[in-house]
């Protein structure tokens, strides 16, 4: 039997089921053969937060309901390979410069695949936002996401965002929140990208946290305290982003280079900065790469027992997110939760604009 745990039993899950109660949001789930996700669904739809849409066999997803005792009351269940809708994303698929010039591509074959599917479901409006990874390679997932989902301009390249809850973590104060990035998809990222990183990381815990967030820019360094290439990369970056964050008006606290102490321990701060003013808790941690970031995940989720929810998938033009193949029912449920309220401040941002 899957994870029973009970829904928005934190502050987080709990602010954002209240916001989707609001504005519920249709989140289409890439892989819904399986019966965590057919559980989060039924989790997400007692909570009146989401309309799911589950992508599979429609007689494999009843049947891994029933045997659960699973209800899927007011779940839809979609079968790309008879979807009335696809010859609708073949010839728009078709219309598209790399379907159209890679001439040994079986547009339908392609479209059927659940993921192609359901970020075809996104870009052209028949879902709000969509989950994915579950049962996945994560490059698989990736991959039809940048096949079919229109990127930001103003992102070079897309990231991935976690959102880690901690409940027995005292230093983190009332939100118990951190926002990481990139735990995902850039090795080694550039100043550009670790500049974007942290301004687009930051508006996300923005407009989660409704306040002005805190980022920190990690490094091996604080302050000067070692002046190797990876150190002097993450001060560059910093400066970028202090500059971008100024020239569009974002209200952001944003430092670095950091050591991870100084950035989440005001009394370590406190001892390696004597003569700063007294540093709040970050709230947005900006790693120097991928391997810092995607370890210091797991560790945080496995020997510290945090909730990770996501990654979000940031620099796309529609809402997306991945979760990973060992992800629990709460793990599912907390994402599509978070991504669908990124589709509700999409849609504040862009009514009428299908960019």
């Amino acid at each position: 039997m899957a994870d029973s745990t009970p829904a928005a039993h934190n502050n987080v899950t709990r602010q954002l089921i209240e916001q989707l109660r609001r504005h519920p949001k249709r989140v289409v789930f890439t892989e819904g053969e399986d019966v965590r996700v057919i559980e989060a669904a039924a989790r997400l739809v007692k909570a009146q937060a989401v309309a799911p849409i589950l992508l599979g066999r429609p007689e494999r997803i009843r049947a891994l309901a029933g045997q659960n005792h699973i209800s899927l009351d007011f779940v839809k269940i979609t079968d790309p390979k008879t979807s009335s809708d696809l010859p609708l994303f073949i010839k728009r698929a078709e219309n598209m410069a790399r379907y159209r010039d890679s001439h040994q591509v079986d547009t339908e074959e392609t479209i059927i695949r659940p993921h192609y599917f359901g970020a075809m479901m996104v870009q052209y409006g028949h879902a709000d936002a969509i989950v994915g990874g579950n049962q996945a390679i994560p490059a698989a997932y990736f991959r039809a996401l940048l096949h079919n989902i229109k990127p930001k301009k103003e992102v070079e390249r897309i990231f991935g965002v976690s959102v880690i809850v901690a409940q027995h973590f005292p230093l983190l104060g009332e939100d118990r929140v951190l926002f990481l990035g990139d735990t995902g998809l850039i090795p080694e990222p550039t100043v550009d990208q670790l500049s974007t990183i942290a301004i687009e990381t930051g508006k996300l815990a923005s407009h989660f946290l409704g306040r002005k967030p805190v980022i920190a820019l990690l490094s091996h360094s604080t302050k000067g305290t070692s002046t190797t290439p990876e150190a002097l990369k993450v001060v560059a970056a910093t400066a970028m982003a202090k500059n971008r964050a100024q020239q569009e008006l974002l209200d952001m606290d944003i430092d670095g280079e950091l050591q991870a102490d100084v950035a989440v321990d005001p009394e370590a701060a406190e001892t390696k900065l004597p003569d700063a003013s007294k540093r709040q808790i970050a709230d947005v941690l900006v790693f120097p790469n991928l391997d810092a970031a995607h370890i210091s995940l797991k560790l945080l989720q496995h020997l510290a027992g945090a909730q990770n929810y996501g990654k979000l998938i940031l620099g796309l033009s529609r809402p997306a997110a991945q979760v990973p193949r060992t992800a629990t029912v709460e793990t599912i449920f907390g994402t599509a939760a978070a991504v669908a309220v990124e589709a509700i401040k999409r849609h504040e941002l862009y009514p009428d604009n299908d960019f």
